[in-house]
This record gives C-alpha cells, sequence and structure tokens, in this order.
C-alpha cells in the first residue's frame, strides 16, 4: 500500500466512524471505485487505532466520571448511563462475533452498500423529524438496549455505526446532540473490540510508514469529525448527511447497474 492510499484511507475512517455515513462502506467503495488493491485486515487494524485513540482522548474525563461512579454507593445518572452503555454494546458485540465472516465477504456488495446507504438515509430523515425533548440522563435501560440492537446491524456496511444509534436515539426523541453523545461514549467498547479481533492478523512486518499514517490520519480526522458533528448539532439536524447518504447511493446503484 502507498502512503497516498494510507492517507486517503485513514481520513476516510476518521469521517466515517463518527460521522452517520458509514466508514465502512466508504473503506469497500473507495477501493472499487478507483481500482485500489483491498488493504486488507492488517490495515483495518491501524484505522481502528487511531480511531479508538480519537474517542478515548475526546471522551477521557466523561469515561473517567462514569468509571467512578460505578465505584461509589450512592446512586447517580453517570452510574446509570455507565451501565446502559455496557448493555448497549452487548448486542453489537455478539453480532459483530458471529457475522464477522459474511461482514468480510458477502455484505461487501457495492450493491447492497449503495441500497443500505438510501434505506438508513430515509430511516434517519424520518427519526429527525422527531421531537427533541429528551437528554441522556432521561434514557432507560429499553433506551439503551434498543439502540444497541441497531448498532448491531452496522455489521452491514452502509448502514454505519454511529447513523444507526442515532437514528434509534432520534425515534426515541432523544436530543440530537444526546444522541450523538451516547453514541460516540458506545462506540469505545465496539472499536476496541473490533480491533482486538483483528490484532491476531497484525505482524511486527506489517508496522510500516503507511500503517503508521493510517493510525495518525484516523486519528487526527477522528477528533475533529467527534468535535464538529457535537457543535454542529447544536444548531442544525442531519438532513446534510441524509442528502449525502441518498447521493452516494443512487451513484453506487447507477454504477453497478451500467457494469463497472
Amino acid at each position: 500500500m502507498s502512503v497516498f492510499h494510507a492517507l486517503v484511507l485513514g481520513i476516510v475512517q476518521g469521517l466515517g466512524e463518527f460521522l452517520p455515513i458509514s466508514s465502512s462502506a466508504h473503506l469497500v467503495l473507495i477501493p472499487w471505485l478507483f481500482g485500489w488493491e483491498d488493504p486488507g485486515l492488517t490495515f483495518d487494524v491501524a484505522l481502528h487505532m487511531g480511531t479508538l485513540l480519537a474517542v478515548v482522548l475526546y471522551f477521557w474525563k466523561d469515561w473517567l466520571r462514569l468509571i467512578q461512579a460505578v465505584f461509589q454507593r450512592k446512586a447517580s445518572d453517570e452510574k446509570r448511563i455507565f451501565w446502559y452503555l455496557v448493555v448497549a454494546t452487548i448486542p453489537g458485540g455478539l453480532f459483530g462475533l458471529a457475522l464477522e465472516k459474511k461482514a468480510e465477504t458477502t455484505f461487501r456488495s457495492p450493491l447492497l452498500i449503495g441500497i443500505m446507504m438510501i434505506v438508513m438515509g430515509i430511516l434517519l430523515y424520518l427519526a429527525d423529524r422527531k421531537r427533541q425533548i429528551r437528554k441522556m440522563d432521561t434514557m432507560t435501560m429499553a433506551d439503551a438496549l434498543w439502540i444497541g440492537l441497531s448498532q448491531a446491524l452496522a455489521i452491514i456496511p452502509g448502514v454505519s455505526r454511529s447513523g444507526s444509534t442515532m437514528t434509534t436515539a432520534r425515534f426515541l426523541d432523544i436530543k440530537r446532540e444526546d444522541a450523538a453523545r451516547f453514541s460516540f461514549l458506545m462506540s469505545t467498547p465496539i472499536i476496541l473490540g473490533a480491533g482486538v479481533l483483528k490484532l491476531r492478523h497484525l505482524t511486527m512486518a506489517a508496522i510500516n510508514l503507511p500503517f503508521a499514517v493510517g493510525v495518525i490520519s484516523s486519528f487526527i480526522v477522528g477528533i475533529i469529525s467527534i468535535s464538529f458533528l457535537l457543535q454542529y448539532l447544536k444548531t442544525s439536524n442531519f438532513g446534510l448527511f441524509v442528502g449525502y447518504r441518498f447521493l452516494i447511493g443512487v451513484i453506487v446503484i447507477g454504477l453497478v447497474l451500467a457494469g463497472h
């Protein structure tokens, strides 16, 4: 892999992991569109390392408060949110383990990705029309379970882990910024788990300049993406991302039908 390819894919991972546009879809589509070689599972480790570092660095104070609350006797919103995050993570982890092989083969069809980009765009549009009346501290265990189950769908490229969880949270009337924050906190154990699973494919020989570029670029762009979305959603809706998903979905389906 060239340094340029690594840089492009790192930027794509940093954007797609946290914006509701599906990083896995773009990591399939870009090599498919430009005729690049599949970067392989080893490079996936680099990308997951970068985005994991991004979300941990951005939310380390939040996680510190949540973990400290667990060891305190008194009930608190932080303790409750911590256990909600645990519950919400379980479905995604189980589905990821069960469908890992399909995710790397069957689900990587460009046609399927194009369709899912549009389908999830429609769902996000409908969800975003719901009222914004609930903050994260009003969530219940049932809310966490629904969001966790929706995260399991992200095993299919084009669905988007952040997109599916934010969409479900918005269907539950949770405010946009709070939906994004809960989604980002949920991403920490999921990205960590995905990275650990892929570590078995990593060898010392694979840690080279493109690998380092992938880690650094996905880390830097990931930090920027998190900060951007949390600020953006304070005053705007998800319409920008709905439009983007429709555009990419239509283009991909058109290219497939044209024989690309």
